[in-house]
């Protein structure tokens, strides 16, 4: 006689737990069984790729976390095509919840919400996104935020942008040490608009780079081998940036990464004439050092794919570079020369 109340009061138990299992946020769900303590490592330096097409976007880097080994593994940031017009990326962030630390995935959507107030740089300054925006259903890149080539995107500004100075590279908010901000009411606003999670080449990214055991901190401590990729999963592409020590900036290694010598100003000694002819003079080295110039980065782009066709190693790939930043370095020097000898030709 009491079977079936019994059968009842289960199945209720069950559809009730699942409806609170449901109910929970997610970054919640996924904390259950395993409570991460320690935050993740401090966000890595490195250089942004330059972009690869029109309508990419920029999504930055972060620490995923895998729980089958227990530790955190860089994600390294990547141009993804925007899957609508108008769509922007809210990055990810961790965050203190009280107890653990809990992950709250990005999404795509209209705008760009709550994302821990962490500085993740590249237009994610904390707050907003400042390295572009949608106008007439074209992505239009700002120049002083972002790596655009304009011989392959036109649609670009220059809007310089002031921010604060980062030393600590904090990658949470709450807890000790993390990042004291709130979402403003605006973001929460925002954070409840139509949104999509990451698309199909974010996902693949994600499980590239949880596979790869050179992207765990407890291996690189801090400093992964691939800190960003030109497009999602182009772990081996030779744009493909590591992390580097803060401050240290990297010198050209091919001749394609300098930018075209400028014309130098008009001649004015206040002799017509004679500034013509000098004009003339500075006309004619700048096309030869150009000319030169696009022959040495085709020779060296042609040598990249012969590498590639190889499937060459490290250590062949790491000889590559080194002589083309030596032949690069030494281009940039005689050019210099060439010009200062012409200066003084045309001063005497």
């Amino acid at each position: 006689m009491h079977i079936i109340p019994s059968i009842r009061s289960l199945v209720l138990a069950v559809v009730v737990f699942t409806l609170v299992v449901l109910a929970l946020p997610a970054p919640s769900v996924a904390q259950i069984g395993i409570a991460i303590r320690i935050g993740p490592p401090a966000l890595p330096v490195y250089e942004q790729p330059i972009c690869p097409g029109d309508g990419y976007l920029w999504t930055p880097g972060y620490w995923a976390y895998d729980y089958d080994i227990n530790d955190y593994y860089w994600v390294p940031g990547t141009w993804v095509l925007a899957p609508e017009v108008g769509y922007l990326w809210t990055p990810g962030w961790w965050g203190w919840g009280g107890d653990a630390f809990l992950f709250h995935e990005g999404y795509w959507g209209p705008h760009i919400g709550f994302y821990g107030g962490i500085n993740y740089g590249f237009g994610y300054f904390g707050v907003g996104f400042v390295g572009g925006r949608w106008d007439g259903g074209h992505f239009f890149y700002n120049r002083a935020v972002l790596n655009v080539n304009v011989v392959n995107i036109h649609n670009v500004y220059n809007e310089t942008v002031v921010h604060e100075t980062v030393v600590n590279r904090v990658s949470y908010n709450g807890g000790n040490g993390g990042i004291a901000a709130r979402p403003s009411p605006e973001e929460e606003r925002y954070a409840n608009e139509r949104h999509i999670g990451p698309v199909a080449a974010q996902t693949e990214h994600i499980q590239a780079a949880r596979a790869n055991p050179q992207l765990r901190a407890s291996v690189n401590h801090g400093r992964p081998t691939i800190a960003a990729t030109p497009r999602p999963g182009a772990f081996n592409d030779r744009e493909a940036a590591p992390a580097r020590e803060e401050g240290a900036a990297r010198p050209p290694s091919d001749a394609r990464d300098l930018q075209p010598h400028a014309r130098p100003s008009a001649p004015n000694t206040g002799n017509t004439k004679q500034d013509q002819k000098f004009q003339q003079q500075q006309d004619k080295l700048l096309q030869q050092q150009n000319k030169e110039h696009e022959k040495l980065a085709a020779q060296q782009e042609k040598e990249h794919q012969q590498m590639a066709k190889q499937n060459a190693d490290a250590g062949a790939r790491q000889q590559m570079e080194q002589r083309h930043q030596q032949q690069t370095q030494e281009m940039e020097q005689r050019h210099t020369q060439q010009q200062q000898h012409l200066q003084e030709k045309q001063g005497g």
